[in-house]
């Protein structure tokens, strides 16, 4: 169940009420009695961090890894330096 914020306008009373989504909001102000009690926008209690999803978060979705070709997967067999390359 969502914890939803408080205030009164009238004495400035304010509550962290746990409530189900469907529940109507709370009106009558616990403190003086009066319906001046509302619901107050406020941030959520959770942050998403990170730089996003992983390849491994969902297994068998996505696409594979293209395969090597066979150039780009053999050693080269001369020296780094050779006029070759």
């Amino acid at each position: 169940m969502p914890i939803y914020d408080y205030q009164c306008s009238s004495c400035g009373c304010k509550k962290e009420v746990m409530r189900k989504v469907s529940e109507p909001n709370l009106t009558t102000c616990p403190s003086c009695g009066l319906e001046t009690f509302s619901k107050q926008v406020s941030a959520p209690s959770f942050q998403l961090n990170g730089t996003g999803w992983y390849a491994t978060d969902f297994k068998g979705s996505g696409s594979k890894p293209a395969k090597k070709t066979e150039e780009a997967a053999a050693p080269a067999a001369c020296n780094p330096g050779c006029a070759c390359h």
